[in-house]
């Protein structure tokens, strides 16, 4: 069975959504700008063998919409290039590299781009889903249960015990908010963990890792970004801790303790071994397992915890064997009992900060956490690393990765 490997990978800089760097690009042209950098850095490999381009969107609607993995291969000149969009929430890019890997090992193809795109500032309507409209009564409404919930020591609905249905559509910050109370996650420990994050990333800045990272974006006046808009210089404990709640009154969530919106693409080109050796190109790396798995929309946020754990055990490993963990920081109230239920010590985990600093353009993550992964075990000349997410309506998602050069 051919084994599918990673030759190259490209991420856009991470933009603000509404008012950040990326805020005037269409979703296509950013991703096409991705993928053509990462089919630019393995010219062995002509476009045309290309067997699919698998494109991750968390929001496919509006100018992200009308198979936008399609339109990006035409506007990339390659109309003999299949598209398809995938969605699975923040997990969507993830899922693309996935679905490369299943079709390498199952002899359906030799060369796929995974890419992954979230340009949160074009949105249809320009709202952001899973965001709060405190205006909307029935927001208030939900709140309202995820408060008195909580009160009565039961932050979320559990099926098998109740026969209620969950909150299937539920903000994503009250998701948060129920992972904090039942996993007794305090505001202290969800604030020093944000700063962990920002200062993580402030210090790579420093050395350069990000500008290894990133792959600069074009914007349609010609101006080159290079850079992230986060993460934010100079956070401290003092600072964060003085923000408010966000998502509740008396909540532990706030706009410094979660990642923000955000505009970006990232893409990688996942070939089989077999090709790999034929074009004479050194991989990155080996996608060794994945894993996927579900639990309760109302708590969300532990989704990384089981979707691990299957990814190691298919790769014959435990979390001993991990030397580096890219775990999305959608809200630090969740990585944290993630981190705690897997038994992974924090030092191995978001060494150069992560969402929280960074930025979460969601369909694009899954890409970008891959990327960054790859960069950070070859800076600390490491071997194995696991890349881990939550995704909204209640699932997590993992893959194992085997650093090759």
């Amino acid at each position: 069975m051919p084994e599918a490997v990673i030759v190259s990978v490209a991420r856009s800089p991470i933009g603000r959504a509404y008012k950040g760097s990326l805020k005037d690009m269409r979703p296509d042209h950013l991703a096409a700008q991705m993928v053509r950098a990462a089919l630019d850095a393995v010219p062995e490999l002509d476009p045309r063998e290309l067997d699919d381009l698998i494109m991750g969107c968390a929001q496919p609607a509006g100018e992200q919409g009308y198979n936008i993995g399609r339109m990006t291969a035409l506007q990339l000149g390659y109309d003999g290039l299949p598209g398809a969009t995938v969605h699975r929430y923040c997990a969507s890019s993830l899922q693309a590299i996935r679905m490369s890997m299943h079709a390498i090992r199952a002899g359906e193809g030799h060369a796929f781009v995974a890419a992954g795109v979230e340009t949160v500032s074009r949105f249809a309507l320009g709202k952001a889903d899973g965001m709060p409209d405190t205006k909307d009564p029935a927001y208030a409404e939900a709140a309202e249960r995820g408060a008195a919930r909580a009160a009565a020591g039961k932050p979320w609905v559990d099926p098998r015990e109740s026969g209620e249905l969950p909150d299937i559509y539920i903000a994503m910050g009250e998701t948060a908010e129920n992972v904090a109370d039942l996993c007794g996650v305090s505001r202290a420990r969800q604030d020093e963990y944000a700063v962990r994050s920002q200062n993580l990333a402030e210090a790579a800045a420093d050395r350069g890792f990000w500008e290894k990272d990133i792959t600069p974006v074009t914007l349609p006046d010609g101006t080159v970004v290079a850079t992230d808009d986060g993460p934010r210089r100079g956070v401290t404990l003092e600072k964060v801790a003085a923000m408010d709640p966000v998502f509740r009154p008396t909540g532990t969530v706030t706009a410094a303790n979660c990642c923000p919106l955000n505009d970006g693409a990232a893409a990688v080109v996942v070939m089989s071994d077999v090709r790999a050796r034929e074009l004479g190109l050194q991989p990155l790396a080996r996608i060794v397992s994945t894993g996927v798995s579900a639990l309760s929309p109302e708590i969300m946020g532990l989704g990384p915890v089981e979707a691990t754990r299957q990814a190691l055990s298919r790769a014959g490993m435990g979390v001993a064997d991990v030397d580096l963990v890219e775990m999305n920081e959608a809200f630090a109230a969740q990585v944290l009992p993630c981190v705690d239920q897997l038994g992974v010590s924090l030092d191995r985990v978001n060494v150069n900060g992560g969402a929280i600093a960074l930025g979460h353009p969601f369909g694009s993550t899954g890409a970008r956490m891959a990327t960054t992964l790859i960069h950070a075990l070859q800076e600390k000349d490491l071997e194995i690393g696991v890349e881990t997410m939550c995704a909204a309506g209640g699932q997590g998602m993992s893959l194992v990765l085997e650093r090759l050069s």
